[in-house]
């Protein structure tokens, strides 16, 4: 795994979880990063996930991580359900790279400067792993949901469209 240490896998490793990395040339004109992922490491755009931060209005940091397939999109209004909150925003990225310590389109649900209330999206319980980024721009993760959920202490919803 030399050269490809972040927060993200240091953290998975130090929890005894299993996880495979996957690798891939990101093209910096590209800025679908998850297409991109899926595309060059041969998956199922419903099995790569997108990890997006949101703003909830509420206490600080009044944010919050949603994570949906990259086929899809983030749903506003079921995101806010699932947090129990009013409503949500998408963060603003540079706000997103200073809470979770990692840059755009290398942003993983794992291992963030600040933890946050995590929601995945129900659909990954239809495949045995996922793949989400691994903490920077060609660098993603493949994990069991349930494994997921339980480093970033996220719970399931539906909040795809």
């Amino acid at each position: 795994m030399s050269g490809t240490g972040t927060p993200a896998t240091l953290a998975l490793a130090s929890a005894n979880v299993p996880f495979t990395v996957h690798t891939y040339n990101h093209d910096p004109a590209v800025h679908d990063f998850g297409r991109e992922a899926a595309r060059l490491l041969g998956f199922d755009p419903l099995q790569v996930f997108k990890t997006l931060i949101v703003e909830t209005g509420t206490g600080r940091p009044g944010l919050a991580v949603g994570i949906v397939p990259v086929a899809g999109t983030l749903d506003l209004k079921a995101m806010a359900r699932a947090l129990g909150v009013k409503k949500v925003d998408l963060a603003d990225p540079k706000t997103a790279e200073n809470s979770s310590g990692y840059i755009v389109g290398g942003i993983s649900p794992i291992a963030q400067k600040t933890a946050l209330p995590t929601v995945l999206d129900e659909t990954a319980g239809l495949f045995d792993t996922i793949l989400v980024s691994g903490g920077r721009r060609g660098l993603d993760i493949e994990l069991a949901a349930a494994d997921l959920l339980r480093v970033t202490r996220g719970i399931l919803a539906d909040i795809a469209r």
